[in-house]
C-alpha cells in the first residue's frame, strides 16, 4: 500500500511530497519506490503495513473532527488538541494491532494526519467543516462529490477498538454524529466534559 501526506491536487502540480510505500515483500517494495520517484516524489519503504493501514483510516476520522471544530469557529489550540490526542487514539490502536509506533511518528501516521486535518484540499476535514456550520448531514452526504472515507469508516474502527479494549473517545464521539445523531455542540461537550486524567 502506499500511504502519507499526499493530497491529490498537490501531487498533480508536482509540489514537493513524500510517501511511504507499505509491503512486507521488500524487493515489492523497492519495486514500487524505483517506479514513483521522481524530483517532487520521496517514497520510503516500510514493512509496517498495519500501522500504515491504520494511520491512513483513523486520521480521517480526525480530519472530521478537526472539521467540525473548523466549521464551529474554534481556533488553533483546538485544532492541535484535537490532532495530538487524534494521534494518542492511532497510537493505542496501533498498539493493541501490532504496528510500530515508529510508523505512526512518521509520514503514514503523523504526517498523514497534519495534511488531512490542516488542509481545505482534504474531503474529510471540509466535510467535518460543513457539519461544524450547521449543515444538516443528508445535505452534506448529498451533496459531497468525492468521498470522505472517515464516514463509514468510524463504525468499523469504533468496533475494532472496542473489540481490543482500546479507548478512541474522538473517534467514538464523531462515530456518534454520523450515524447515531448526535448534535456537533453535544458532541464538543462530551469530549470538553471527560474526566482530567495524566498524559500518557
Amino acid at each position: 500500500m502506499v500511504s502519507g501526506p499526499n493530497l491529490a491536487l498537490e501531487i498533480a502540480r508536482r509540489q514537493i511530497a513524500a510517501t511511504v510505500v507499505a509491503c512486507t515483500d521488500d524487493s515489492a517494495a523497492e519495486q514500487l519506490q524505483r517506479a514513483c520517484h521522481t524530483a517532487y516524489f520521496r517514497p520510503y519503504t516500510n514493512h509496517d503495513v498495519i500501522g500504515c493501514e491504520l494511520g491512513g483510516a483513523v486520521k480521517n476520522v480526525i480530519a472530521l473532527a478537526v472539521g467540525i471544530a473548523v466549521g464551529m469557529g474554534l481556533g488553533d489550540n483546538t485544532r492541535a488538541t484535537l490532532m495530538t490526542r487524534g494521534l494518542a487514539e492511532i497510537g493505542r490502536l496501533g498498539a493493541a494491532l501490532g504496528a510500530d509506533q515508529l510508523t505512526l511518528a512518521g509520514l503514514a501516521g503523523l504526517g498523514d494526519l497534519v495534511a488531512s486535518c490542516s488542509s481545505p484540499l482534504s474531503r474529510n476535514r471540509t466535510f467535518g467543516e460543513r457539519l461544524g456550520r450547521g449543515t444538516p448531514l443528508d445535505e452534506v452526504l448529498a451533496s459531497m462529490t468525492q468521498t470522505a472515507e472517515g464516514v463509514k469508516s468510524s463504525q468499523s474502527i469504533c468496533e475494532l477498538a472496542r473489540k481490543h479494549g482500546v479507548e478512541m473517545p474522538i473517534t467514538e464521539v464523531i462515530a456518534a454524529v454520523l450515524h447515531e445523531g448526535l448534535e456537533v455542540g453535544q458532541a464538543a461537550l462530551l469530549l470538553t466534559g471527560r474526566p482530567a486524567t495524566r498524559e500518557r
